[in-house]
Parts: structure tokens; C-alpha cells; sequence
């Protein structure tokens, strides 16, 4: 008889965890009981799982006990006050804010790429920044058969990392400049409809913003490369759903063009897209659904010879962040790092 463990997901009402309860039914993890939680605004919203329609809880102090697992995707703030109070009842934590990523006592995992990191973990498991995620997958298995010495990234980000509302504003944006209207400002500082801008997170001393700094930091750490050279570009884009990343790599000596597309033609969660006849490649509007990261448009960087380029799109909410968390909670089932629980 398989495992089954009770499970809350703490932002159910939101697109990622809208897609946690999806993925969790298709990849049918192993439920005994499902608790969706929210602010007390989304309070009573109606969800369906499993053929069942549940209502979502408000959280309360009392919201985690006889909960095994834990999906949070709420923002850092919320995380960093409720997170602690579930693993004091007894559960296991999978986080998608920033919160504890940076956290050196806290397993940053992409199951592809250091699955072993997570028998660290001490209640909490985070995972990492959308960008970081689907970057990984498309440079770690050649981080491993020859190690990067720098890379530089220019991401084009969709307006699904910023949530179902900032999706709905680019809608309505563009709704509205093509009927002749003034496009209105909400979640972002700007429209983004017909449009593009730097990344509005806040900027260091440097002048990167948080959204870069965060592909620097979570890579190395994922990586267990603390002095990889990486610096990033980040831009927000007018497409709905779906990143997309060129992405430059820096080796120590020549790395040969067949010999990449052979190992990322294999490598696990990627789908190799490539039609150079007909100028195909990856596009976050053929990514969107899909579990795996479309990399393609791999080609030597002329201005270095030990340099390679590729292109690469994926779905923010899936394997950006919803996906790489059910895996997370797939790999401690398989690795017995999440407790069983005690039966009644």
C-alpha cells in the first residue's frame, strides 16, 4: 500500500498554487488529505482536486498541525512568519519565495541538477528563483563535463513571475491600447503591453537589482561554486507565460557545438528545439504547459573560443516554480527524507 501524506499548500489561491494542485493530481503524489490555505480575502474560494471541490481555509495558528508537507507560495514575508510554526508542528516546509534561499542552513535544490542537498534539510527546502531553475537545467550538465568559468545571462521574463494579476493587467493593457485607451498601471510601475522594461526589483549599489543579483547568488549556491563568474540582465517582456533566457558560456577550453547538443539532447528536463533550416527555435509561447525547458540555438561565440551561446524557454509557473517544488516533494518521498506519517 503507497505512502500517503497529508499535505496544505499556503497560497492556493494564487497561479502557482493553482498549478501545485494540478500537477499534484496528474503526477498523482500520494494524499491522504489536502488542505488549501490562504489570506482571509481568498477565504472560501472553491478548488477543485481529484474530482472533489475543496474550500480554502484561512490561516489560522492552528493550520499546520496533522500536516506532513507543506507547499508555500506566498511571498517571503509570509513565509519567513508561518514557516516556522509548520515545522514546529511537525511538517516539512517546500518554499518558493526568496525567504531562506540564501539561507546556508537551508537546502536550495533543483532535483535535476543537486538532488542531494535536500537530505540536508532541517524542516525547510527552498526553491529557487524561476530564472535560476530553468537556467540551470540547460547548463549544468555541461557545467559537469567541463566546468564554466563565467557566464553571462540576459533573461526576458514574462509577466507570469509576477502573478495571475499582473497576467490579467497585460491583458487588459493591451485590451485597451488597441481600443485607443490609456493602458493603467497596477502591479507594475509601467505598462507592459507592447512594451518592455528592466526589471523594476530594487537595485543595489552597483546597479543590479535584486532579480540578477538572485540568479548570482542561487547558482553559485545550487552549483557549490561560490566564485563562478555570473552576471545577468533581467528584463520583464509583454508575454503572458513563459521565460525566456540567452544565455553565454564561458569554459576553459573549446567546447565543441555537437558534443553540447549531444549532452543537452539527454540531459533530464531539457527538449532539445532545434530547426536551423527554418529559423526555429525555443518560444515561451510553445514552452507554456510543458514540464521540460526548451534550449536550442546552440552555437560557438564567435568573439571567444572557448566561448558557447544557446537560447532557452520555459514555463515560469511550471517548472519555474510549481513542478521543481513537487519534484522537491517527490525526491524526499523517494529518499525517505519526508517522515511517514504515524499511522492512526
Amino acid at each position: 500500500m503507497p505512502e500517503s501524506y497529508r499535505v496544505a499548500i499556503l497560497g492556493a489561491t494564487g497561479a502557482v498554487g493553482v498549478e501545485l494542485l494540478k500537477l499534484l493530481e496528474s503526477r498523482n503524489f500520494p494524499i491522504a488529505d489536502l488542505k488549501l490555505l490562504a489570506s482571509p480575502r481568498s477565504a472560501g474560494t472553491k478548488l477543485k482536486f481529484r474530482g472533489e471541490t475543496l474550500q480554502v481555509e484561512a490561516l489560522t495558528d492552528h493550520a499546520f498541525e496533522q500536516v506532513d508537507l507543506v507547499f508555500t507560495s506566498a511571498g517571503g514575508s509570509v513565509s519567513k512568519q508561518w514557516a516556522p510554526k509548520a515545522v514546529a508542528a511537525g511538517a516539512v516546509v517546500i518554499d518558493n519565495s526568496s525567504a531562506f534561499r540564501m539561507d546556508p542552513h537551508v537546502p536550495l535544490v533543483v532535483p535535476e541538477v543537486n538532488p542531494e542537498a535536500a537530505a540536508g534539510h532541517s524542516g525547510v527546502i527552498a526553491n529557487p528563483n524561476c530564472t535560476t531553475i530553468l537556467m540551470s537545467l540547460a547548463v549544468w550538465p555541461l557545467h559537469q563535463i567541463q566546468p564554466l568559468q563565467r557566464m553571462v545571462v540576459s533573461t526576458y521574463q514574462s509577466a507570469s513571475g509576477a502573478g495571475a494579476r499582473a497576467m490579467a493587467e497585460v491583458e487588459q493593457q493591451t485590451r485597451d491600447i488597441l481600443g485607443g485607451k490609456e493602458p493603467q498601471v497596477e502591479i507594475f510601475p509601467y505598462p507592459l503591453a507592447f512594451n518592455l522594461f528592466p526589471h523594476n526589483s530594487a537595485l543595489n549599489q552597483q546597479g543590479y537589482c535584486e532579480e540578477e543579483m538572485k540568479m548570482v547568488n542561487e547558482t553559485r549556491k545550487i552549483f557549490s561554486s561560490p566564485n563562478l563568474r555570473i552576471t545577468a540582465t533581467c528584463v520583464r517582456v509583454p508575454v503572458l507565460r513563459a521565460h525566456s533566457e540567452a544565455v553565454n558560456l564561458e569554459f576553459g577550453s573549446p567546447f565543441e557545438v555537437s558534443k553540447a547538443r549531444e549532452i543537452l539532447s539527454q540531459a533530464p528536463g531539457v527538449k532539445l528545439v532545434e530547426d536551423w533550416q527554418a529559423n526555429y527555435f525555443p518560444m515561451p509561447m510553445e514552452a507554456s504547459g510543458q514540464d521540460a525547458v526548451l534550449v536550442g540555438r546552440i552555437r560557438q561565440d564567435i568573439s571567444h573560443p572557448c566561448g558557447l551561446e544557446l537560447w532557452l524557454s520555459g514555463d515560469q509557473i511550471r517548472k519555474g516554480a510549481a513542478l521543481n517544488a513537487v519534484q522537491i516533494a517527490e525526491l524526499l518521498k523517494a529518499r525517505r527524507w519526508l517522515a511517514v506519517p504515524t499511522p492512526a
